[in-house]
């Protein structure tokens, strides 16, 4: 007595769509130098891709776009002139 209906709280709320990626695609690259993965895949009607250095796994960029090709264009290119900032450090500057 004196309780709110629970049924009644869960019948008024819309239900939220849960989304699975599909048609998940993932490789690798070379970007001397650097070796990059490369994993792409489809959320509804968008294309997302990430693109991560290998080692350590850190993420460089990421993208989405209409079709795979268009976001792992964009994704790689930022990846790539983010690769092209980097410096490297000889190993005596340790």
């Amino acid at each position: 007595m004196g309780e709110p209906d629970k049924r009644a709280h869960r019948a008024g709320r819309s239900e939220m769509t849960m989304l699975k990626p599909e048609e998940q695609q993932e490789r690798k690259e070379s970007v001397p130098p650097f070796q990059i993965h490369i994993l792409s895949y489809r959320l509804d009607k968008t294309y997302y891709c990430t693109v991560d250095n290998v080692d350590p796994g850190a993420v460089i960029a990421r993208a989405e776009g209409a079709t795979r090709e268009e976001a792992e264009a964009k994704a790689v290119a930022k990846a790539k002139e983010r690769i092209r900032q980097t410096r490297i450090l000889s190993g005596e500057n340790h």
